[in-house]
């Protein structure tokens, strides 16, 4: 269980945040430096090298919205030219890709950071690159909604790269591209000039995650437990029918992989951020605002109460709480992870992931009077934050081109480096666990610089 220090604030939290990100501008240059685009998009280390590996290029908005989060923290305009240059030149295939779920991860880690620096006023107004960022974003928005399965009147889902059956927990990451679209004044144009309403397809995709991915503890099925996440749903397409739980990265359907729990945590506390700004006229249709919140909020709740519960001392988790070989750690809930043991390997890009979510849950719940619960949820983010900014999973060496270590990309597949003389994965680190441990810095940072909070969208 984690052991939540209740008396951290994020203050105390900035020397760690500032050797994260001098520590990232080095490591930001060396793969610019070292890196040849033939090779595809870096995903993770091997050796201390970031390497690619062909599944989809899912990665790449998160390699160069690095840099242009490392211009956000520091001011740093080389940065700035460089996540801005290289999403003009590299990042326009990923704004019409048809055949995955993840424009969430690419463009608005892009497109939408540079269109949100620009709102803010971090970044001088032009007109036209303005113009750019939102044709980007509005397109992105609507070709992510078109890969479509519709399950029944009023609910429906993004389905994955695995084709219309499937329905994967990442996904709800990939809300916030059609939430933006939709902020845009955009919708998708379907058969016979029918206008789509992103919002409203977002909500009901959403609410399918929530129905078939994530557990309450209501008597589903005999692996019923309150917070549990499945990593993918499988659907009969002849009439929509739920068929069964699945897991591409997980050990099983019937255990957590942390990482998809991670991306619920996230997706569904950033989308309450979003939600709670919009009037209630936005709802209408969708079953009304009052009733959406509480939905979000009953979902984000269960899932970050499963995480600090059933996590070790420091909030790192394994990267399957089911694993196989997790019982020859003996208690391994009553003490911080090993990323060293010879059983099972963490995966600190969960937890990079999950800190921000329970941060964002937390600011949210104190936002709207609960104060107590939001307390546990924000402590609890920063308890993970301190953990992750400090060794052994911080990558102080300097020829490792990684940011943060032991994180795990797919454990089913056997993709990830284990080093000589060990058992299982370590030492290595991944595109989204490095981006990720930036964008929860950042956050930090601006908390305790009371600058605005750092969000994928731009209130009026």
């Amino acid at each position: 269980m984690l052991k939540i220090d209740f008396h951290l604030k994020p203050a105390n939290l900035m020397r760690a945040v500032e050797r994260v990100f001098a520590l990232s501008a080095d490591k930001i240059r060396n793969l610019e430096q070292t890196w040849n685009p033939e090779n595809g998009t870096p995903v993770f280390t091997v050796k201390g090298r970031y390497t690619s590996r062909g599944w989809t290029e899912w990665t790449q908005g998160f390699q160069f919205g690095s840099a242009i989060l490392q211009f956000d923290a520091t001011g740093d305009v080389s940065f700035l030219n460089l996540g801005r240059e290289r999403t003009v030149s590299r990042m326009a295939s990923h704004v019409s890709h048809l055949g995955v779920h993840d424009h969430g991860f690419n463009n608005i880690s892009t497109y939408g950071n540079l269109r949100r620096l620009m709102g803010e006023g971090r970044i001088p107004h032009n007109e036209w690159e303005m113009d750019f960022y939102e044709l980007a974003l509005k397109l992105s928005g609507a070709v992510q909604a078109s890969r479509w399965t519709q399950l029944a009147p009023g609910l429906g889902y993004v389905y994955s790269f695995n084709g219309p059956h499937s329905l994967f927990s990442d996904a709800i990451r990939s809300m916030r591209a059609l939430a933006v679209s939709h902020q845009l004044g955009h919708r998708l144009m379907g058969e016979k000039d029918a206008a789509i309403n992103l919002l409203h397809r977002s909500l009901q995709h959403a609410e399918a995650t929530a129905r078939f991915n994530v557990y309450f503890g209501e008597g589903r099925d005999a692996y019923d437990v309150r917070g549990r996440v499945v990593h993918e749903s499988i659907f009969n397409l002849n009439d929509g029918s739920y068929r069964c739980p699945s897991s591409q990265q997980g050990w099983s359907p019937f255990t957590t992989w942390t990482r998809g729990q991670a991306w619920i945590a996230c997706g569904y506390a950033e989308q309450l951020e979003f939600l709670s700004t919009l009037p209630g006229a936005e709802f209408a249709g969708a079953g009304g605002k009052a009733r959406v919140l509480r939905r979000f909020e009953q979902v984000a709740a269960a899932v970050c109460d499963f995480w600090i519960e059933r996590t070790p001392t420091d909030g790192i988790p394994y990267w399957d709480d089911g694993a196989p070989n997790l019982h020859r750690l003996g208690d391994w809930a009553s003490k911080p992870a090993n990323p060293f043991n010879a059983h099972e390997p963490v995966d600190s890009s969960a937890a990079a992931i999950a800190a921000q979510g329970l941060i964002r849950f937390g600011k949210y719940l104190r936002g709207s009077g609960r104060k107590k619960d939001g307390d546990r949820y924000f402590q609890a983010g920063l308890t993970i934050a301190k953990n992750l900014f400090a060794e052994p999973y911080l990558a102080t060496d300097p020829k490792h081109q990684g940011l943060i270590l032991h994180s795990v990309y797919h454990r089913p597949n056997g993709w990830d480096h284990v080093p000589p003389g060990r058992k299982v994965p370590c030492g290595e680190s991944s595109m989204w666990g490095d981006y990720h441990a930036r964008e929860l810095a950042l956050m930090i940072y601006r908390e305790a610089k009371r600058l605005p909070d750092y969000q994928f969208f731009i209130t009026a």
